[in-house]
């Protein structure tokens, strides 16, 4: 059976990309921490980060860092946060978050219910930042 992520991946579920490439793409969570908490996840279907082969596992690491700095130039955070757990979704992907305070690494601190224009807003402010770093090749068009 496939995991949520790859309906979203695929289009059966709508996701709010902000990088999509042969291997990997990233996609706000729908339970935000902080604004523009996006995940990472390799279209592959991974149960977890320690099954992955090195290099796939590289590229999403790589990825994270590219929209983690992307976050940086969009939202000015203290900090950005990186998580890989997989315990709701068993398909490999990490949390990247902007965060201001330690609190922002409570993460059981999520908005369940957040405004989609805000979310809609925090993904074309990545998007925007990855274009300007030279990402514009896979970044999607909202």
């Amino acid at each position: 059976m496939s995991s949520i992520f790859t309906k979203i991946i695929n289009g059966d579920i709508p996701g709010r990309f902000v990088w999509k490439d042969d291997e990997v793409v990233a996609f706000l969570t729908a339970a935000p921490i902080t604004e523009g908490h996006t995940l990472v996840v390799p279209r592959e279907e991974i149960d977890s980060w320690t099954d992955a082969d090195p290099g796939l596992l590289a590229k999403v690491m790589d990825v994270a860092r590219t929209v983690g700095k992307a976050q940086e130039a969009a939202f000015a955070p203290q900090r950005i946060g990186l998580l890989a757990e997989g315990f709701e979704v068993r398909h490999l992907h990490l949390h990247v978050w902007p965060a201001y305070t330690p609190k922002d690494f409570d993460v059981h601190s999520v908005d369940r219910n957040p405004d989609p224009g805000a979310m809609d807003a925090a993904a074309e402010k990545i998007r925007s930042a990855l274009r300007d770093a030279g990402h514009a090749a896979s970044v999607p068009e909202a």
